[in-house]
This record gives C-alpha cells, sequence and structure tokens, in this order.
C-alpha cells in the first residue's frame, strides 16, 4: 500500500520580528507569545512565486531521498495562492520547473488550512484508483501576497513555506480514511473579498469554530475507528496561533505533551503546518499520529498516520 516516503519543505528566509513592532502594531509581548504565540513571521521575497518556493522543497526532497525525478507519475499543488491568477494551474507551472515527464497527472486543490489532510486523501485514493507509484504532493499559500501590512490582525499570524511530501510504496506511514467537513456559511470568516484585494479575518468567529467544530470532529473520528486518546501518540493540529492549540487541547482534555505547538518562529503557515510538523517526525516515527487542519472554507479535516 502506497503511503507518506519522506518530505522536503522550505521557509522563506528572511524574519520579521513581532516582538519588535509590537508597540507599532498595539500589542504587549504577553499577547505576542503567549497567545498568538508567533514571535517571528517568515517572508519570502516579492520576487518569489509560490511555483519557485515548490521548487525550492523538491530541493530539499532530493538531498534527503532517493527520489527520482523521471519516476514521478503524479504531482499535485495545494494553495489558494497560485502563480498569477492560477492560468495554468501552479502544478502545471511547477511540473515545468522540475523538467517532468509528459506522463505525469497534475493538478491543483484550491484549500487552506484543511489542504494538507485534504490532499493526502485524494493524492492516496487518486494514485491507488489509477496504478500510479510516485507521488508528489506539494503544499504553498504564500500569504504574503495578500496581507495588507498594516492590517496587524494578519500581519502578525503568517508566515510563508512550502513543503512536498513523497507518495509511494515502501512507506514510513500509511493513512487511515479521513474525516471531512465545511460550514460555506462562514466563509466570510477568512476571506478575500475582491480579486486583487486583501485577506480579512474575523477572529472570534475563527476561534469559535476551532473550539467547536474540530473537537466534534476529532471525537467522532476516534470513534469511527475505535481509538482512545491514549492509542494516538501525537496530535498534530494546525498551528492556527498558540491560543488555539493549547486551548483545543484543553477542551479535548489532551495532555500538552502530546499536543505540539512548533509554529513560533515561522508563523501560520497555512497548509503547509502540518506537514511542516510531520516532516520532523519522520525521524523519531511516533506509531500513531493524529492530524486536523481547520480554517479557510470554513473547513476542517482529519485523519490519522500509523506507522508501517
Amino acid at each position: 500500500m502506497i503511503g507518506i516516503k519522506a518530505i522536503g519543505s522550505f521557509v522563506a528566509g528572511e524574519r520579521v520580528s513581532n516582538l519588535d513592532r509590537r508597540d507599532r502594531a498595539g500589542k504587549d509581548e504577553m499577547f505576542i507569545r503567549d497567545k498568538i504565540g508567533f514571535e517571528q513571521v517568515a517572508k519570502k521575497p516579492a520576487s518569489m512565486d509560490t511555483s519557485d518556493m515548490c521548487v525550492e522543497a523538491m530541493s530539499e526532497l532530493e538531498a534527503a531521498s532517493d527520489i527520482k525525478r523521471a519516476d514521478v507519475d503524479c504531482l499535485i499543488v495545494c494553495t489558494q495562492n497560485p502563480d498569477a491568477h492560477g492560468l495554468p494551474h501552479t502544478s502545471a507551472v511547477v511540473h515545468k520547473k522540475l523538467g517532468l515527464s509528459q506522463d505525469v497527472a497534475c493538478f491543483d486543490i484550491s484549500l487552506g488550512c484543511s489542504g494538507y489532510v485534504y490532499g493526502l486523501a485524494t493524492i492516496t485514493s487518486f494514485m491507488q484508483a489509477q496504478g500510479l507509484r510516485s507521488g508528489l504532493l506539494f503544499t504553498a499559500d504564500p500569504y504574503s501576497k495578500i496581507i495588507d501590512p498594516d492590517d496587524w490582525d494578519t500581519e502578525l499570524l503568517f508566515g510563508d513555506a512550502a513543503t512536498v511530501t513523497w507518495i509511494g510504496e515502501q512507506s514510513i506511514y500509511s493513512c487511515r480514511p479521513g474525516m471531512f467537513g465545511t460550514n460555506g456559511a462562514l466563509g466570510h470568516s477568512i476571506e478575500v473579498p475582491e480579486r486583487g484585494g486583501t485577506l480579512h479575518m474575523l477572529g472570534s468567529n475563527v476561534f469559535k469554530f476551532s473550539m467547536t467544530a474540530v473537537p466534534e470532529q476529532v471525537g467522532n473520528y476516534l470513534e469511527r475507528e475505535s481509538l482512545a486518546v491514549h492509542d494516538v501518540d501525537e496530535f498534530l493540529f494546525h498551528q492556527g496561533s498558540r491560543f488555539i492549540v493549547e486551548n483545543l487541547a484543553k477542551r479535548m482534555k489532551l495532555p500538552a505533551s502530546k499536543v505540539p505547538f512548533e509554529a513560533g518562529e515561522t508563523g501560520n503557515t497555512v497548509s503547509s503546518s502540518l506537514p511542516l510538523m510531520l516532516q520532523k517526525r519522520l525521524e523519531t516515527t511516533p506509531n500513531r499520529i493524529l492530524m486536523s487542519g481547520f480554517g479557510v472554507g470554513l473547513s476542517w479535516a482529519t485523519i490519522v498516520l500509523e506507522k508501517n
């Protein structure tokens, strides 16, 4: 059965300190460290596009694994901030930049913070159905493209990063079936209202949604899969903020040691936040990991990975 073999990543090199600009933002140190939790956010150069970030992540994957470009037969990019206006699809642009064969299936997924879980479910099921053997799942959503630098409700939160997950046989982790949810009626809570506009976010809506929909889904998922909390080694939640992650653990009565927050030096990297955490686990390989992504849509998704 196919699954996760390796992960490569790229985190933009420039770091913008939220502590240094807290006075301009009208925030105190406690808000930066303990509430949002992002002491720095990663910012890409203006000249770097979404596909360039994917290529950088691929370079790291190639350095850390024995993947061969000639073997790749599937390529998916999860992004809502594509190159240009999304024509052609960013996966086709990445395909060109990597010089891949014309026999590669390429398409994009337009999802935000739930995108990695959706992406894993999509690429594994698609590859299994079509008999494909070596797939690449990219996540890249540089919000610096759409953030108003004077809007401190978003400027302090988001960082730029990309990841690529190699899917194939002889994998480290296999995926159980996922569980998915959508509330389009609250889509205005995280949106770009008009083409060429900037990101607007209703933080109170997002927090309430996170504290209700996510715990309910995780509970339902564990019940469906006949798992208890003690059966799961780590719970990786989308790194929306320290406050959200820590309160999810409290709401679900999870041991704090099983619920990490690791985005303090990068910011919320949207669909890349989960694979950035998972990349580290490929070295320590806990037996069972639950991942939950939630945000733009509003959309939420949960999946369990099991060590092979």
